[in-house]
Formats: structure tokens, C-alpha cells, sequence
């Protein structure tokens, strides 16, 4: 009997929520790393792009996700920064002048 096949191909996206998935609690990683580890490197606008569009009340870790300079993506004190910066802090990951994130990427 031929097994379904139907739940075997993931889509782009789904890759990259699998690789989201997989940042641990207290680390950070940048938008290429993300993109690379989902199997889609060179991509990083995309992530920030497909993270962009989460849910609000999405389960996901995407506060762990930040550029390749160290910093939160967004404006500076905007709801979004202020966001981010307090679910990192919650994780024990230091964040300077609500912007710098004192944590190396994984």
C-alpha cells in the first residue's frame, strides 16, 4: 500500500519556522544565519520579510533573530524595538541604549 505523501514537502516558510524553532532560549542569531540554517542562504531579507508577517500571538522566537551588526532591526524606541528588547532581557541577553544587543550570535 503506498504511503501518503501529502505532509512530506515543507514549504519555504516552513523551513524557515523549523529553523526559528530551533534558536535556544537565551541566544541570538542574525537574519543570514536564520536564512543559511533554513536552507536558504543569502536570503536574509526574506527572513526578516516572512518574520515581519508572524502572527501576534505567534509561539515562535523571532525576538531572537537580529542584523548582522548586533542590533534590533527596528527604529529605536519604537513598540516593536521596546518588543523585542524586553523578551530578550527576559532571556537574560543584555540589550544597550535599546538598540545593541550584548550577546554573540550563534
Amino acid at each position: 500500500m503506498p504511503q501518503d505523501q501529502s505532509n512530506t514537502f515543507l514549504t519555504a516558510e516552513q523551513h524557515l519556522y523549523a529553523a526559528l524553532a530551533l534558536i535556544p532560549y537565551g541566544s541570538v542569531t542574525s537574519y543570514g544565519r536564520l536564512a543559511a540554517m533554513a536552507g536558504y542562504p543569502g536570503r536574509a531579507r526574506w527572513v526578516g520579510k516572512v518574520l515581519s508577517q508572524l502572527p501576534a500571538d505567534s509561539q515562535l522566537p523571532w525576538h531572537r533573530v537580529i542584523n548582522a551588526q548586533g542590533n534590533i532591526s527596528f527604529p529605536a524606541n519604537s513598540d516593536a524595538a521596546l518588543r523585542q528588547s524586553t523578551r530578550l532581557l527576559a532571556e537574560g541577553i543584555a540589550v544597550r541604549n535599546g538598540k545593541k544587543v550584548l550577546a554573540k550570535l550563534m
